[in-house]
């Protein structure tokens, strides 16, 4: 009977409670709420880009970090989350096009001067340069690669292990964008190769995986069948990876739960470790989660609640 209890929990701030206290404040156009959390979480970058990239997709809707910024015009916090915000409301716009639609070039180019006048205001800060990094794929033919490349320097001087910085960078060289399959495994393998144990690097191949078979969908037009499901999840390289990916991560990763910032990463290696077949794997991932998950990128592949109580149904029959 408890087994059919069992609900995930998809909490859109992965369980960040000070996060979701900001967000309301958000709703209802207070500012000092942004503020404080911001100020509180401090240099600890991992839970800074999350919560900024969070906080950039409410503020998207509203003026409240116009209101902040009107109010603390030297804030450096401020300024950071105005140019996410600005970053998220080029890519609601983009997304309201429609894919291969280009947008207006001067909201582009707003969100980048909005990134420049973060990374001046807030020198040491790994996030303006997320944003930057994520706001190039927007320009129909991307930016220069000397300019990428600057741009990742800077962001990896700063936060050489930051999976969002990675996976913005993954998303550019991918072929829904501005590279290839071939380019985007490449860049991802490296990475997780000089990833130091214990650090979530490696699992950028899984959101590989993830973006290859999103351009595959797009292509079949959304025909599940046409894409090939069970050959793109576990063929024998899948696997491997699957693999390889818990074993250089996992096992030498820090004793403690699952961080908010680190949440979306799990997922990730489950959802890959259950379409591979890798059941051990799978297993112990989603005992680790236990109730907490994030919808993507189990909504590429279904019903994220249907597929989760699927899965750990029928590993509890295995394990």
């Amino acid at each position: 009977m408890a087994r059919d209890r069992f609900a995930p929990d998809f909490d859109p701030d992965c369980g960040d409670t000070p996060l979701t206290s900001a967000r309301h404040d958000i709703v209802i156009g207070r500012w000092q709420g942004l503020r404080d959390l911001l100020r509180a979480t401090g240099p600890d970058w991992s839970a800074r880009g999350h919560r900024v990239r969070l906080l950039a997709q409410a503020c998207a809707e509203n003026s409240t970090v116009e209101t902040w910024l009107a109010a603390e015009p030297h804030s450096a916090d401020a300024q950071v989350l105005r140019a996410a915000t600005e970053a998220a409301r080029a890519f609601n716009l983009a997304i309201a096009a429609g894919r291969g639609v280009p947008i207006d070039q001067q909201r582009v180019d707003a969100a980048v001067l909005a990134c420049l006048r973060a990374v001046e205001a807030s020198p040491q800060d790994p996030t303006p340069w997320i944003s930057l990094i994520s706001v190039a794929r927007l320009y129909p033919s991307g930016v220069r690669r000397q300019e990428l490349a600057r741009w990742w320097d800077e962001l990896h001087q700063r936060d050489p292990y930051s999976v969002e910085g990675h996976l913005q960078v993954l998303h550019y060289y991918s072929s829904r964008w501005h590279g290839t399959h071939g380019l985007m495994y490449d860049f991802a393998r490296d990475a997780a190769g000089a990833a130091p144990p214990g650090c979530a690097l490696p699992v950028l191949v899984q959101y590989a995986r993830v973006e290859e078979y999103r351009y595959a969908l797009d292509a079949a037009k959304g025909r599940q069948a046409a894409v090939g499901l069970g050959q793109h999840w576990n063929h024998d390289g899948a696997v491997s990876d699957v693999r390889r990916t818990w074993q250089r991560w996992i096992p030498a990763r820090a004793d403690g739960p699952i961080e908010p910032g680190e949440l979306r990463d799990f997922n990730y290696l489950a959802h890959a470790a259950c379409l591979a077949g890798a059941e051990d794997v799978a297993a112990a991932l989603l005992r680790m989660l236990g109730r907490r998950a994030t919808r993507t990128p189990w909504s590429y592949t279904g019903d994220p609640r249907q597929q989760i109580l699927k899965w750990r149904k029928e590993l509890e029959l295995r394990v």
